[in-house]
């Protein structure tokens, strides 16, 4: 069991460590360029079909937290079961359903997908550790009154409007170009007309909902 190999002051520092390296990631973005879709260099590894690349990079977070619940004494409580299913949802769409969407023939450098994949397996081991295993070990009553207080339905109601407006959005990429167009274009309609990134920013709204739902700190670091 997870709670069986790492203890809580274990499980803690993983916490700072994630939050330590996002705030590098944070940092170094501004100075580095990400190396791929348009910033796209070799440098960083050969190309991968974006589709493959795509789901050998989430897949690894999808696999990770199933295993997690599956293996876990609490699978069946209804919190860390919803907060589950909300997660999956997410990244069944990204892994499985996002990259047969893609149009054209778009590559991706190998050490970004296997950033990308590290990165989930962490994501997941961290979610998926506090919802089935810390949380049942160290804090049994932690969601027992959890559907009386108003941030479980906050979060949801913050994550549905993430994960439609990362829908829309990505639908808006993806009906840029024509059959043969290999131009760039500027994205517009729906929440671009608010911001540049509208799919990242539905994204990063799905886990700001996810964090206030879960109300633990691996959702805020997340």
């Amino acid at each position: 069991m997870f709670s069986e190999l790492i203890s809580l002051e274990c499980y803690n520092i993983f916490l700072i460590v994630m939050a330590v390296i996002a705030l590098f990631v944070f940092v170094a973005l501004y100075f580095v360029e990400a190396g791929y879709g348009y910033l796209f260099n070799p440098k960083y590894g050969f190309p991968v079909p974006n589709k493959l690349g795509w789901v050998l990079m989430e897949s690894p977070v999808f696999v990770v937290m199933a295993i997690l619940w599956w293996l876990s004494p609490a699978k069946f409580e209804v919190a860390p079961l919803l907060l589950f299913a909300i997660f999956q949802t997410h990244y069944f769409q990204r892994s499985f359903i996002f990259p047969m969407l893609i149009r054209g023939n778009s590559k991706m450098p190998v050490s970004i997908m296997l950033m990308g994949a590290t990165f989930n397996t962490l994501n997941a081991l961290m979610q998926g550790g506090w919802l089935f295993f810390i949380v049942p070990e160290y804090f049994p009553d932690y969601y027992a009154d959890w559907f009386s207080q108003p941030y479980i339905y906050i979060g949801v109601a913050v994550w549905l409007f993430g994960f439609i407006t990362n829908l829309q959005s990505d639908y808006i990429i993806r009906h840029l170009r024509k059959p043969g167009d290999k131009k760039h274009y500027i994205p517009y309609g729906g929440m671009f007309r608010y911001v540049s990134s509208a799919n990242y920013f539905g994204e990063f709204m799905e886990w700001v909902g996810y964090a206030i739902a879960s109300w633990s700190v691996a959702g805020v670091v997340f």
